[in-house]
């Protein structure tokens, strides 16, 4: 009786030495595991809630919107704007810059535009934007420099007007804004978005701007739905569209 329980016991304990051995290499080998661990969790929940989500996810993608936006891992696109998988095509990068030489950018817009068919482009900017301050500081150096070339540009063209807002961050503030239909301007530009006007396409342009400190999306207050109603930059300053 006192050998079969040693022999048990023995048989226990190497099992849950194994066992952490295991859990161990596991740890080492992979540090990131608890992603998986999550993934696995929100498959289950969305499996559980609709059986054929992903299923039918993974025939096709419909979206209607095209979401240009900022890096920054603060501003997730598709659940600021309550949607699901599959319901937004999204472009990121860096202060949500357009610029016409980025094939990047002009692959997207065009995949997007020929093939996806979406009706709507959104540029999506965020208040108290990192590149945005960078650039007005012109405190960068390297690649990221050469970047936020464009913001800078639009910071010396209104600088009259921002240097006379009191306080450094409303500044900045105004000048996310201002980046922001500045983007909606060069992305009217670009050949996919032109070559679908000129094909009668319904697709707008939309300016939007998202406040870190309560979730809140801001509409920039106007959208473009054809070339010519592309407003100037005197245009934008007289319209009181930005909080000068």
């Amino acid at each position: 009786m006192i050998l079969v329980l040693y022999l048990r016991l023995t048989y226990f304990l190497l099992y849950k030495r194994k066992k952490l051995l295991l859990i161990t290499q596991r740890l080492t080998m992979n540090p990131l595991h608890y992603i998986f661990e999550n993934n696995d969790g929100w498959a289950k929940k969305i499996n559980l809630s609709n059986p054929d989500f992903f299923v039918n996810l993974a025939k096709q993608q419909n979206p209607e919107y095209l979401l240009i936006g900022c890096s920054d891992s603060r501003v997730p696109a598709a659940q600021i704007m309550g949607l699901k998988p599959g319901d937004v095509f999204v472009h990121r990068n860096i202060a949500n810059l357009v610029y016409p030489t980025d094939t990047n950018c002009l692959s997207v817009l065009q995949f997007a535009i020929e093939n996806l068919k979406i009706k709507h482009i959104i540029i999506c900017g965020h208040y108290n934007c990192g590149g945005v301050n960078a650039a007005m500081q012109n405190n960068t150096s390297g690649p990221i420099n050469t970047w936020l070339q464009n913001v800078r540009e639009s910071y010396h063209h209104y600088k009259t007007n921002i240097d006379a807002i009191e306080g450094d961050q409303k500044k900045i503030d105004v000048l996310c804004e201002i980046n922001v239909i500045e983007q909606m301007r060069n992305v009217c530009g670009t050949e996919p978005v032109r070559q679908a006007w000129q094909k009668k396409q319904h697709l707008t342009v939309h300016g939007w701007i998202y406040n870190l400190n309560t979730g809140l999306l801001k509409d920039m207050g106007f959208s473009i739905s054809q070339r010519h109603n592309i407003p100037s930059r005197d245009q934008i300053v007289k319209s009181g569209i930005i909080g000068f």
